[in-house]
């Protein structure tokens, strides 16, 4: 009965005929074998002589078959995988359909090399689009036709580097009519084929066999060379002309070859290349006294007179790998890994610069690496035209309690350097909010407010008060406080005058708070040229010790000297010009500093968005650990 009469896949089957007495024939055939099996059959699952049904996720019909849009539908509104798991779960629901789905195998191409031992899961953009490609071509694939056993078959083939694919089909009345898509992944020994070898096996199961160079009538020095970059030599190229590669010649960048093929041609055939000048010529023949070649190899001489073979770049990069960070390489510095592979006889012309980069780039050398000043990344300095326009806020504490307060809540305006400071019982959003509201209501509303990532800075309660004055909230960078050096050297500076002021309990410091305020305000600022005071008021702030010795002063100002006046009225006037002033020289002494910070840094080091850096943990004591990275 099966085959000719019913099809069975686990625990369903389905009874067909040709014509509705036919498959009334054969339906009751069936139920007379389960009759006498006593084999119980579910009547709700069961649909007796229809024309067409669903049947295994497809609807099938005696002209075509489709997909069920109901799991279509369901497969089409998962998200993104977020695991291994869960792609070979996509992939294995997908995979049901494909015999619908054109290039399925090219498809899912950079999805199926997540599930490759050894490769780490990063499911990136082409991985997204080819998840988000193959669910449109889920929901919009083709419809089939059944096959008519009386014409004849169309079965078109396609290769590409990584997968082939057969297309079955019929032509009705002029018009291709699909059956079947076929497609599959080749393996790693499948993609060295040729494009024709590639093809076939979309057809059939071929073996490729290799002949010995003896028996190949066809085979020459150079398409034994090693060159992992060329995947074909041409014949064209081989041939009395032999217009390959020499050292100095552009031609052989261009096609890829070996960087030893000049010397493995001239000394397999004593041919030089065409177009050689003499100087290349003298050069040519002068390097290859100290090179051997060895009928498939090309070994090079060295001075200790150790014959060493030549390798690709390409391969002795993968020798590198081995002898640096395989199981006998240790992860030494560039000396003691090129000296291994010296140690190997192998040898290729860039061996110590690729040694070099090869161990700067490996990722478990840089984390244990010795780290200096020279590693830093270059300064970019902040600079802020308009005074208040720019605020810095930090918390300094907790410190001993004084008056019921344990923190200080710092603001420093970049461009004139005036703090403004409060101390604090808590540490919360609802106090700072409360400082910003009297900061702003004094000395108007900023354009940004720089912090760190705090809870008291980062939170609903402090967003939602910053834009209704309008103000940009901008963050530092994690685990870096110099993107906020101005507050921290605000901190800094309150924090050693409170040090030196306050009593022996230090439980005075909340009162001694604005006294330090107003010595670090008039203070001379290197960067300004002159104190913040100046700059915020345009004159000298007059302190407690002027007015003990110049009682004088004191009474002309107590009297509205005229003269005074007139002269405090072109000091407001010139306001600007010192401030623009300062501005100048806040930037001279940054840029700088900045040229004397970076010619010291080891390299040129740019950065974008999304790139990965590693964290400098000595000094931050996140991980702990006697073995630990740095």
């Amino acid at each position: 009965m099966i085959v000719t009469s019913i099809e069975v896949f686990m625990n369903d089957f389905s009874v067909y005929g040709g014509t509705f007495d036919h498959c009334l024939t054969n339906l009751d055939r069936m139920l007379k074998r389960c009759i006498e099996t006593n084999l119980m059959l579910n009547w709700e699952k069961c649909h007796f002589m229809v024309t067409k049904g669903v049947v295994l996720g497809y609807k099938i019909s005696r002209e075509r078959i489709e997909v069920d849009r109901a799991k279509i539908n369901t497969i089409s509104r998962l998200p993104p995988p977020t695991s291994i798991k869960s792609v070979r779960s996509f992939l294995g629901h997908a995979g049901f359909y494909r015999r619908l789905i054109k290039d399925f195998s090219k498809i899912t191409r950079p999805m199926t090399r997540l599930l490759e031992k050894g490769i780490p899961f990063v499911f990136d953009e082409e991985c997204l689009k080819a998840f988000d490609f193959l669910k449109e071509k889920l929901v919009s694939a083709p419809i089939l036709v059944s096959p008519n056993w009386s014409l004849p078959f169309e079965l078109m083939c396609d290769a590409s580097d990584y997968a082939v694919e057969a297309v079955l089909g019929q032509r009705v009345d002029k018009h291709f009519h699909l059956i079947y898509y076929a497609s599959k992944t080749l393996n790693d020994a499948q993609e060295n084929y040729t494009t024709t070898e590639k093809e076939l096996l979309a057809v059939f199961d071929i073996e490729i066999r290799d002949k010995k160079g003896a028996k190949n009538v066809t085979a020459d020095h150079l398409s034994r060379l090693e060159d992992p970059n060329r995947e074909e030599i041409h014949e064209d190229a081989i041939g009395d002309m032999f217009p390959h590669e020499s050292i100095d010649l552009i031609v052989a960048e261009i096609e890829s070859l070996p960087w030893f093929a000049d010397l493995a041609n001239y000394l397999a055939s004593e041919e030089l290349v065409k177009g050689m000048t003499t100087q290349q010529k003298w050069k040519l023949y002068r390097d290859a006294r100290k090179y051997i070649w060895d009928d498939t190899y090309l070994f090079k001489i060295g001075n200790d007179r150790v014959l060493r073979r030549c390798v690709h770049r390409e391969e002795g990069l993968d020798i590198l790998r081995h002898v640096h960070e395989g199981m006998v390489g240790g992860y030494h510095g560039p000396h003691v890994t090129a000296q291994k592979v010296s140690d190997c006889w192998f040898y290729w012309t860039i061996v110590a610069k690729d040694t070099q980069d090869f161990v700067k780039r490996c990722d478990a050398c840089q984390r244990t690496v010795n780290i200096s000043s020279k590693d830093e990344i270059p300064q970019n300095p902040i600079q802020i035209l308009e005074i208040f326009d720019v605020w810095g806020i930090d918390f300094m504490g907790p410190f001993p309690a004084s008056s019921g307060n344990r923190y200080i809540l710092v603001a420093i305006d970049y461009v004139s350097k005036w703090v403004e400071a409060q101390a604090l019982p808590t540490n919360d959003a609802r106090v700072v909010v409360r400082f910003l509201k009297k900061l702003f209501t004094r000395l108007g509303t900023p354009i940004a407010i720089i912090s760190d990532h705090g809870t008291h800075f980062c939170n609903a309660v402090m967003e939602k008060a910053l834009a209704r004055y309008g103000v940009t909230h901008r963050f530092s960078t994690v685990y870096h406080p110099q993107k906020t050096g101005q507050v921290e050297n605000a901190n800094r500076g309150v924090k050693r005058i409170l040090e030196k002021t306050v009593g022996k309990c230090r439980k005075d410091w909340s009162d001694k708070l604005y006294s330090a305020l107003w010595a670090f305000r008039t203070a001379y600022k290197t960067p300004l040229g002159t104190t913040p005071f100046m700059i915020v008021y345009r004159k000298a702030c007059h302190l407690p010790v002027e007015l003990e010795h110049h009682v004088l002063w004191a009474l002309k100002t107590v009297n509205l000297d005229l003269t005074d006046a007139r002269r405090r009225y072109f000091q407001i006037h010139e306001l600007e010009d010192l401030r623009e002033a300062a501005y100048a020289r806040s930037w001279s002494i940054k840029e700088k500093a900045k040229v004397l910070h970076d010619r010291k840094l080891k390299g040129l080091k740019e950065f974008k968005t999304g790139d990965q850096v590693l964290l400098y943990n000595s000094r931050l004591k996140v991980f702990g650990g006697k073995l630990k990275s740095k």
